[in-house]
């Protein structure tokens, strides 16, 4: 994996909880920002920009804070960690997501396509298919095959889609996007504008797979040929941590890393080392927990090395730090519990659990001596298939800091075994925002709890 820092303002997209405007935005209304026409290696950095913004934004500390890796501690985050939730509270993340990401992305495969820039269109229609992801697995049905018209169609009330056949959309966009690559790439190609790969086909492709995996296995509960499709989407993808597909931040104050940019203007909404996750770190005595988290500075303010605010060290908490999309240790997770659930074959399946530990605390630094001592404490699956995939899914919960598809998978697996932060149960799925609710007749009626995600089991 390359690392491709992007020079993008924070006025693009908003990263602090209610620090910017709601957006007056039905899902699919026109985005005035957006150009009719523009060459795609503009585009391209606009889009993945944005993208590793509210994925590392709202998306990630929403979901944070109901898998209780962080803590709600003050303000709008304490009462978010206690579920009293409102449709406003996601107009920003609902909104950005479409209008600064999947709308320019739109534009850019539409522009692609016209214009034979093949490499571009592959590109373009796997991120989609990445958004496209993370939408339905936060709150199921949502629009698409009408979204993005309002230019050509009028179309200001999107119908939404089905979450279970936008899975299967998912698929085909990836497929397609795969197929475009051995096409003639045309006069652009990308290179240095692509913050991603760098225009490496090879990896876009792997990351193509990546996602199908995840796919895959979200669908595999009580369904072994589902599983085994996660195997050999896997097979197809990732094989070391130079694959990750992930998003690197600059070094400027405006090109900085959301959670940075959060620590720095929300000091002490969010604390990390009164979290369920600390608790189960220093349990386990996991010599991760230095790197996820600094009990000292929680919130505080500037680090005493002045590069992180509060509790969130480097890797994750400095101007510069990634937001990661899809890893190779999460695929190495998957292909345990795909095993398990496939198979029941513990041996094979602990084999792929130790691999997985090994390469995220290889990913963070940690010594190979504090890798090998916690694997031989901890890298032992049980004789039931139940009880290892709870394990399995135990340390990918850990492996997954700060990622959403950390929420999905403890909604699958129940692992680990969360006891609720505030009234009622722990949600189950986001409901959609106020803007959607208000404007568009088309909105399914939602709370935290239901309508399930169809893979929700």
């Amino acid at each position: 994996m390359k690392q491709y820092k992007f020079l993008i303002a924070i006025s693009m997209v908003c990263v602090a909880v209610s620090s910017c405007k709601k957006d007056f935005f039905t899902g699919i209304n026109t985005n005035p920002n957006a150009s009719e026409n523009v060459t795609p290696n503009l585009l391209l950095p606009t889009v993945e920009g944005a993208l590793g913004y509210v994925q590392g934004g709202d998306f990630s500390r929403y979901s944070s804070m109901l898998d209780q890796q962080v803590y709600g501690y003050q303000n709008q985050t304490a009462s978010f960690y206690l579920y009293q939730i409102n449709s406003g509270n996601f107009d920003n993340q609902w909104g950005n997501m479409y209008t600064s990401v999947m709308e320019n992305n739109y534009t850019l495969l539409q522009e692609s396509d016209a214009n034979g820039y093949n490499i571009y269109s592959g590109i373009s229609r796997i991120i989609m298919a990445y958004c496209l992801q993370l939408l339905v697995d936060n709150w199921g049905d949502v629009p698409y095959s009408q979204a993005f018209q309002a230019n050509k169609q009028g179309t200001l009330t999107p119908a939404y889609d089905n979450a279970q056949a936008l899975y299967d959309t998912i698929n085909n966009l990836i497929d397609a996007g795969i197929n475009n690559f051995s096409a003639d790439p045309g006069i652009f190609t990308p290179g240095a504008d692509d913050y991603i790969y760098g225009g490496n086909t090879d990896e876009w492709i792997k990351f193509g797979h990546a996602i199908k995996a995840r796919l895959a296995i979200h669908q595999s509960k009580n369904d072994a040929a589902m599983a085994s499709n996660a195997l050999s989407e896997i097979s197809k993808s990732f094989t070391s941590n130079s694959d990750n597909a992930q998003i690197i931040f600059g070094v400027n104050q405006t090109e900085a890393n959301p959670w940075y940019q959060f620590g720095r203007d929300r000091q002490s909404y969010i604390t990390f080392s009164n979290s369920t996750l600390a608790g189960i770190l220093t349990d386990l005595n996991d010599p991760r927990y230095s790197i996820y988290i600094d009990p000292d500075n929680d919130g505080g303010g500037q680090s005493p090395s002045g590069t992180y605010f509060g509790g969130l060290p480097d890797y994750y908490g400095a101007v510069n730090s990634p937001v990661e999309l899809i890893t190779y240790d999460e695929l190495l997770f998957v292909k345990a519990e795909a095993t398990l659930r496939s198979s029941g074959d513990i041996a094979t399946a602990q084999t792929f659990y130790q691999d997985a530990i090994r390469a995220n605390m290889q990913k963070l630094g940690v010594a190979d001596a504090d890798i090998n001592t916690y694997i031989a404490a901890n890298g032992t699956l049980p004789e039931s298939v139940s009880d290892a995939i709870a394990k399995v899914s135990l340390q990918e919960y850990i492996a997954l800091y700060l990622n959403p598809e950390a929420f999905t998978l403890w909604r699958r697996t129940g692992s680990p075994n969360l006891d609720p932060a505030g009234t009622g149960d722990i949600p189950r799925r986001l409901i959609y925002p106020l803007t959607e609710t208000q404007y568009n007749p088309n909105t399914p009626q939602s709370t935290l709890y239901t309508p399930k995600i169809f893979w929700d089991k």
